[in-house]
């Protein structure tokens, strides 16, 4: 039976200091509570924690426990995406690559994750015959016999 081979990432920073220090100003440091109490988590150990789920395809409850709480990072996700904070940032990352000639547009694809789908199609789409309303009826019908002539 062969070795399986396993990959250790909870340990690896996705971001190296010089990345961080190039869109942190996207991400607000959360204020310490007025009356104290337990200090909020800074938004790069919350990204992290982010970038691990979105790498790995896990869980949010499965988030190793050196990140932050799954809630808190789930929490930071959900409002970040709601100010349209990763927008901007892959707005500001892809004219900064374009800017130094790094993309090669002929071979680009489009992958907008933040848009939504309504419903899955446009209303100009074709109806599929399988979702149209049907009427009920009994698949076992009973037929009265016929008269004999």
């Amino acid at each position: 039976m062969a070795d399986t081979r396993t990959i250790e990432l909870t340990g690896y920073a996705y971001l190296t200091d010089a990345q961080w220090d190039c869109i942190s100003h996207f991400f607000p440091e959360p204020a310490d509570h007025p009356h104290g109490g337990r200090p909020f988590h800074t938004s790069r150990a919350c990204l992290e924690g982010i970038l691990y789920v979105l790498i790995t395809g896990c869980q949010w409850s499965k988030l190793p426990k050196v990140f932050p709480s799954p809630s808190t990072c789930w929490r930071r996700f959900d409002e970040w995406t709601r100010m349209g904070i990763f927008e901007g940032l892959w707005f500001e990352l892809l004219n900064e690559l374009d800017n130094r000639d790094d993309i090669d547009w002929t071979e680009a694809a489009a992958d907008a994750w933040f848009a939504r789908a309504k419903k899955g199609a446009t209303e100009s789409a074709i109806p599929n015959v399988a979702r149209e309303p049907r009427l009920l009826t009994s698949s076992t019908r009973m037929e009265s016999p016929s008269p004999s002539i």
